[in-house]
């Protein structure tokens, strides 16, 4: 499939990207690593309230792909995980590859539509750039189906996270541009940071998305 503005949101893109996949490594890490995230993790997942590892929150994570952090926070006691992605190949690829970790279970599913999943049964949701991979086009005024997209799959994630659960949010992208996308309907009380870029790259940022105490 032939690479265009608005091809990060085909599955058949990514099921020809994760075909080049080698063994244990994967074909790429998206935007950045777990290394790279130690430090927000840190505060808002292992030192977080109803987040930690003896609190045994259910992890889904959004458009997993072949990310490693799955077996990263697996090795660090988080023993439910759940990794949704639209891909088959992605999803065939990493049940193999993973599976002497029960604690992670692999589920082909359109992050947009997750009837698969109960309302308000997941402790953490975690993207790291499936949200980007939904915007092209002119980002004063995206397009409709932008629009459409990040709000159907931003309403997902309101319904199956638990009240008092978060919506942890990695992106490439500055706030100015995100804040009238992850928050169109008022559903979510928003905090933000800069987590820096390595040397001779852009920044990257992390939002951490809770249910709005007063919803619209």
């Amino acid at each position: 499939m032939a690479k265009t503005d608005d091809a990060f949101s085909h599955s058949e893109y990514w099921d020809e990207h994760f075909s080049k996949t080698d063994g244990e490594a994967p074909t790429h890490e998206w935007l950045c690593s777990y290394g790279d995230l130690e430090g927000f993790f840190q505060k808002v997942l292992f030192e977080g309230p109803g987040c930690r590892p003896d609190d045994n929150p259910l992890i889904l994570h959004l458009g997993s792909g072949d990310s490693v952090i799955p077996a990263e926070l697996d090795s660090r006691g988080y023993s439910r995980q759940l990794c949704v992605d639209f891909s088959p190949k992605a999803i065939e690829i990493m049940t193999e590859r993973y599976k002497s970790r029960p604690g992670i279970k692999w589920e082909q599913m359109d992050v947009r539509d997750m009837a698969g999943i109960a309302d308000k049964s997941v402790g953490v949701a975690f993207d790291k750039s499936t949200l980007d991979a939904m915007i092209h086009g002119n980002p004063w005024s995206p397009p409709r189906d932008v629009r459409e997209n990040t709000g159907r799959y931003l309403r997902e994630v309101h319904r199956v996270l638990e009240d008092g659960g978060v919506f942890l949010c990695v992106t490439f992208r500055q706030r100015h541009f995100m804040t009238p996308l992850l928050n169109p309907d008022g559903l979510w009380d928003l905090d933000f940071e800069v987590l820096g870029g390595k040397v001779g790259s852009f920044d990257y940022y992390g939002w951490v998305l809770r249910k709005a105490s007063c919803q619209k």
